[in-house]
């Protein structure tokens, strides 16, 4: 996305954070949000990957790690990214059986991805493929960096909001309280949608370039749709303001296209990938069952 519209929207996140400060504590509760807001953006830009994968319970990958298979993972992640013209990214791997994965850091010689343990259980090795490729895509977009620091703008937007139930009644009464604390923090998530939405369909056009084929990733989309409506990511459940940072939206219940959805329709992303399949000449008949490759998947 444009660095115009970038700095745009995270001005809006500034500016619900500091509306909410003014309700809590009138002028100089603005001026404090602001001071927060400014330092959260500071202190996300050098601790954007940490802070995210800390709060997910993330695991990296090193050369040093037992299993097989995870040192297999990291190494074909490393080869896209030599394929896709940037650094490695480190490599976690999150204990949880839904199937999912996001990227992160403030640019492409500071970043991480990371899949879930369901993702790795679930997936052939070129549908885990077709995922990473799509998250090297974030990282080479330089999305990453924003996801982040929205996702801890909009958390604490949340977070304020609530202390607006509680302490700011005597400016604005009872009603302006609980509708600051109903609609800021749904302000705030419109936002993220409209950071989410455009990135992912470019993620998923030059993920499929990296890996060289749309259909693993279109494959891996449909189990992945199936694995976050049957199978819950508590990480993702205490942390909903990160939602948007995975490759299908991690949160129970959460999966049609529509005004409060992270992601745009997961049947959407798989025509467009198809349609992509077609331009390439790639055979459809790999759409739903792609060849498994020797190795730890088997």
């Amino acid at each position: 996305m444009g660095t115009a519209k970038t700095f745009m929207l995270l001005a809006a996140l500034t500016a619900l954070f500091m509306a909410v400060g003014y309700l809590v504590g009138g002028a100089m509760g603005m001026i404090i949000a602001f001071v927060v807001a400014a330092g959260m953006n500071i202190f996300s830009w050098w601790n954007a990957d940490r802070i995210v994968l800390r709060m997910q319970g993330a695991k990296e990958v090193t050369p040093e790690t037992s299993s097989p298979m995870l040192r297999t993972f990291a190494a074909d992640v490393a080869r896209m990214a030599e394929r896709a013209g940037m650094p490695a990214p480190r490599v976690y791997v999150i204990e949880t059986p839904q199937p999912n994965a996001f990227a992160t850091g403030r640019n492409p010689e500071n970043a991480a991805v990371a899949a879930t343990s369901g993702l790795l259980g679930s997936l052939s090795r070129e549908e885990v493929a077709g995922v990473m490729a799509h998250e090297l895509a974030h990282v080479q977009n330089r999305d990453t960096l924003t996801m982040t620091v929205t996702a801890t703008i909009a958390g604490a937007i949340g977070m304020l909001a609530n202390f607006a139930m509680f302490f700011g009644r005597e400016r604005s009464g009872l009603i302006g309280s609980l509708a600051i604390m109903i609609f800021a923090p749904m302000a705030a998530a419109l936002v993220q949608m409209a950071i989410s939405r455009s990135r992912e369909y470019e993620a998923d056009k030059r993920g499929a370039e990296i890996c060289g084929n749309p259909l693993w990733l279109a494959s891996a989309l449909q189990k992945i749709e199936r694995g976050t409506r049957s199978s819950v990511n508590m990480a993702a459940e205490r942390n909903p303001a990160m939602a948007h940072m995975y490759i299908a939206n991690p949160l129970s219940g959460r999966g049609a296209d529509n005004l409060f959805s992270t992601h745009p329709a997961t049947a959407n992303r798989i025509e467009a990938l198809r349609r992509m399949a077609a331009e390439m000449g790639v055979s459809s008949e790999k759409a739903e069952t792609p060849r498994r490759q020797a190795g730890p998947w088997g």
